[in-house]
């Protein structure tokens, strides 16, 4: 196991190049001078051209490239043009700590009800059960998140006013947008699990399980459900990888400061060094997901060779 998972940090390092070369590329094809953002709409070219020379953009792309991974590696982000404070103090202050938890929450809620969905699904195939449950599933999985939001708001806020319309504080606050979150996962979740589990209970060793009068229960939750959980645990690991990069419909809606809401403000506000630095860290911790989930796989089933 530990030859694994040194083998796949060594396999992150030409992901993380990829990564890094990619943000820092798509940040200078975007339209836009960020010298000239910066020394403000009434510079005059000196004081552009000086601001230039301060972020090293005239410097050859391959010293910009270089010296922005050296900064990224120190912690250094760069400096926000709206708010001049330093780019990683304004990540992970609180907007960091704050999308993570609702990636945990959401997560957590779309694993549980799409397993327990899924499973049930499995075990009574072809039964209204089943196809009620599938139909549901498709429903939720076809609903716009911010559409949800919008009605959940409605319903629980405004009419019957037992939760929080939109902040984070008490715990009040979490409930809306973590259902809202969850949802499609779950739905996703639920539909991946029972095509899995249909495929583990039609082979040999489970029709042997049940010939020999193994207990229902432990086929399917023991024999069963280990096997099926591959491809269910590349799902999760995709939805909450998607979830730390910032839910942005979702925290626009119930007006959550997290990574999406700033990026999409620092967007808004041609905040290159924002931009691109919470880009990074969302690609950062994509990769770290991936890699976790193949550690995940290797725990499930360790006879599972991922070379």
């Amino acid at each position: 196991m530990f030859v694994f998972i040194l083998r796949r940090i060594f396999q992150i390092i030409p992901v993380m190049f990829g990564v890094t070369l990619a943000v820092f590329l798509m940040m200078h094809l975007l339209p836009g001078d960020p010298a000239t953002i910066m020394a403000g709409e009434r510079a005059d070219p000196e004081q552009v051209e000086q601001m230039r020379e301060n972020l090293g953009l005239n410097d050859p792309l391959h010293i910009q490239y270089f010296n922005y991974v050296k900064n990224a590696l120190q912690g250094d982000l760069g400096t926000s043009i709206r708010t001049k404070r330093d780019v990683a103090d304004e990540i992970f202050d609180s907007r960091f700590w704050i999308t993570v938890q609702f990636a945990i929450l959401g997560t957590a809620l779309a694993v549980i009800t799409g397993l327990i969905v899924g499973i049930i699904s499995a075990t009574k195939k072809y039964s209204f059960t089943d196809v009620s449950l599938m139909v549901f599933a498709l429903f939720l999985l076809s609903m716009p998140n911010f559409w949800l939001g919008i009605m959940l708001i409605y319903l629980f806020s405004v009419e019957l006013g037992w939760l929080p319309v939109v902040g984070s504080g008490s715990w009040k606050h979490y409930v809306l947008p973590t259902i809202t979150l969850a949802t499609a996962g779950a739905a996703i979740i639920a539909r991946m699990t029972r095509s899995s589990m249909l495929e583990v209970l039609n082979q040999d060793y489970i029709r042997t399980a049940y010939a020999k009068g193994v207990n229902d229960k432990l086929v399917i939750y023991k024999h069963a459900l280990r096997n099926a959980l591959i491809p269910v645990v590349t799902v999760v690991g995709l939805q909450f990888g998607g979830l730390l990069g910032g839910a942005v419909i979702t925290e626009t809606v119930f007006a959550i400061n997290g990574l999406g809401r700033y990026i999409i403000d620092s967007i808004r506000a041609y905040d290159f060094p924002a931009v691109q630095g919470t880009i990074l860290v969302c690609a950062v911790l994509f990769v770290f997901v991936n890699f976790l989930v193949d550690v995940a796989y290797r725990l499930i089933n360790k006879r599972i060779d991922l070379n």
